[in-house]
Order: structure tokens, then C-alpha cells, then sequence
């Protein structure tokens, strides 16, 4: 297929979409989202609207970047916005330097004006992968933390949250820690569901810790399988996977019945987790950002007793690739509109 052949298709896709949606079909599902990671596909293909798509969806939330184009496009995404009756959370990186703090303000001020629930941000890469040395890994720590504090006051000011994403570079003692010794009702975590099981934690310790800490969530179902160096991990269509979801789902709602939960179901081939090589065990310490060996235990016994088959795009067309995608998507919503009150 062309990139003109699979435009047409995406457009034909959205038009029924949007059909579907203003002849009542469905319902809005009210705290239920999307992040542009589920969408990556679909981004790919061109002439992309995640806004547009999302209400397309029946989703009512969706994650944004400060548009481009002043206070003339904030305002014009914000009536977007109000006349679908969607929530939105923007995506802010707090200041690294001092120099950055003024147009970190000037974000803030935008994210307000859009009317956001919250703000994100996610710190880091994976960590496995992002640093060769425990040395690196702290210093890297210690200098998100230090953005935080920069951006805390402008955050207080604004009466505007930060949600801090679980992006496989902390794991959930460190990353609770954290939030907590900030000691700011304007600094929680953006809890993805899945992401932890990167760092050998057991998902119901990953909730255990972070759930209490939680303003949104980033939304996913999980499965894992062996290979060679350690286990591959797939995101996969809600309630297809490992994880609790109605169990979660209904767990944070008792906390905040008003709390997003943003679909990222990631369509591509599983991440490998090297938990049998030396590189992927540099960035511990014991006494700093220990990994004890029963965690790594029991995520190889789930590892072991897992049999869902995992989400794959090898092979597959770009074309089919999104057709995957948008499976998985409508499957998630499918699910979370039978067995969940969003």
C-alpha cells in the first residue's frame, strides 16, 4: 500500500468513526483517554489529529503538548476541546537549568488555560538501556529531582499538578520515595500499569506502592514470555494480559472517581528485558536503588507460568500494522466498556 493508498484508508476509518459517534452509538466512556504512543501507527500514516481521534473513539480524555502558535492556538485547541466535552493532560518536561524555568512558567500557564487535569512528564528512557554505570544512573536521578524542585513553585502557583510517569527508570520504592519527600499536593505519579514489570516488580507491588501516589493513569494490559537473555514484555489489548485490570482500575477509582485512565496500548514488537546479562544489573546498587533477588524470582516465575501469546508487527505491511493497531484499540474500549465503569 502507498502512503496516498493508506491516507485514504485512514480517512475513510475516521469518517465512519465519526459517523458512528454523532449517530449516538456509544456513550462517551468519561475517564477514559488516549496517549499518542497507542496511536503511533496512525501517526505515521500522516494527517493525524489525536484530539479528533480520540472523540472519534467515544474516548473522553486525551494526553496533548502545548500546541505550537501562542495563545491564539491554546485557545483554539481549548474550544476544541469544550465543544467534545473532553478532559485533556498535557505533556510539560519540568526545567533542567534555572535558564529553562521561564518558558517552563509560560507551559504552565498554557496547560492552564487548556483547562488540564494534570500535567506529565516522563524523566527517563529505559534504564537498562540509557546507562552503562550505577554512577550514570544516579546522577541522572538526582538531576530529575532537582527539576522538580524548580518547577514545583511555578506548579503551586498555578494550581497545576505534575504527574510523574513510572517510565522504566525507577522502580516503585524509588519512585514513591521520591514523590513523597517532595511533600507537594501538586506532585503525584502518573501511574502506567505496566511499565514496571521492566524492573522486576511484581505488578500488584508496583500498585501496592504507587496507587496512593496516583493522579492519572497510563493505561495498558501486559504479557511476558522467555527468551535467551532474560523475558520479553507486550503491551496487549485490555484484559488479554496479566494484570488485574477491573481489580486496579476499581482500586484507584475508591481514591478518585474522577481519575483518566489513558489507553496506551503500544502496537509493536515485545521489548526485550536482559535480566541475564551483566549491563542490565550496572544501574543497581544495594544501598541506593537495590533489586532484590526475590523480585527478580518472582517475575521469572510469572515469566515461567505466562502462556498468552504476545503482540507482534513482525512481518507486517505498515498498512497492516495499523490495522493491528486499531484491533487492539477497539478491543481495549470493547473490554473496558463491558467490564469497567469508565
Amino acid at each position: 500500500m502507498t502512503r496516498r493508498e493508506m491516507l485514504a484508508t485512514t480517512g475513510s476509518t475516521l469518517a465512519w468513526l465519526s459517523s458512528a459517534r454523532l449517530a449516538g452509538a456509544e456513550p462517551m466512556l468519561k475517564n477514559m483517554g488516549g496517549e499518542g504512543p497507542g496511536f503511533a501507527n496512525r501517526n505515521r500514516a500522516g494527517g493525524f489529529d489525536i484530539v479528533e481521534h480520540c472523540h472519534n473513539l467515544g474516548l473522553g480524555a486525551v494526553r496533548v503538548n502545548v500546541p505550537q502558535g501562542g495563545p491564539d492556538a491554546v485557545r483554539a485547541l481549548r474550544k476544541k476541546l469544550d465543544t467534545y466535552g473532553m478532559r485533556c493532560i498535557v505533556s510539560v518536561a519540568p526545567p533542567r537549568t534555572d535558564a529553562a524555568v521561564a518558558a517552563y512558567e509560560t507551559s504552565i500557564a498554557a496547560a492552564r488555560e487548556l483547562g488540564a487535569v494534570t500535567t506529565h512528564a516522563s524523566f527517563t528512557q529505559r534504564r537498562y538501556e540509557e546507562f552503562d554505570t550505577f554512577e550514570a544512573f544516579k546522577t541522572g536521578f538526582e538531576a530529575h529531582k532537582k527539576s522538580v524542585e524548580r518547577a514545583e513553585p511555578i506548579l503551586r502557583k498555578y494550581k497545576m499538578k505534575l504527574a510523574i510517569e513510572n517510565h522504566k527508570g525507577w522502580r516503585a520504592p524509588e519512585h514513591a520515595a521520591w514523590v513523597k519527600q517532595v511533600g507537594s499536593e501538586y506532585v503525584g505519579v502518573c501511574y502506567d500499569f505496566g511499565n514496571n514489570v521492566a524492573l522486576c516488580e511484581d505488578p500488584a507491588e508496583t500498585y501496592r506502592l504507587l496507587a496512593p501516589l496516583t493522579i492519572y493513569v497510563s493505561f495498558k494490559d501486559m504479557a511476558v514470555a522467555p527468551y535467551e537473555d532474560g523475558f520479553l514484555l507486550s503491551e496487549m489489548a485490555l484484559g488479554e494480559g496479566i494484570l488485574d485490570i477491573p481489580g486496579m482500575v476499581k482500586g484507584l477509582q475508591q481514591r478518585d472517581p474522577s481519575m483518566i485512565f489513558a489507553l496506551e496500548m503500544i502496537t509493536r514488537e515485545p521489548l526485550r528485558i536482559p535480566v541475564f546479562t551483566k549491563k542490565y544489573w550496572a544501574t543497581f546498587d544495594d544501598s541506593y536503588s537495590p533489586l532484590p533477588g526475590r523480585d527478580l524470582a518472582r517475575v521469572l516465575e510469572i515469566v515461567r507460568s505466562a502462556k498468552k501469546p504476545l503482540t507482534t508487527t513482525a512481518g507486517l505491511s505498515p498498512a497492516d500494522a495499523l490495522k493491528l493497531e486499531d484491533d487492539l484499540i477497539n478491543r481495549s474500549i470493547a473490554y473496558a466498556r463491558k467490564n469497567l465503569a469508565l
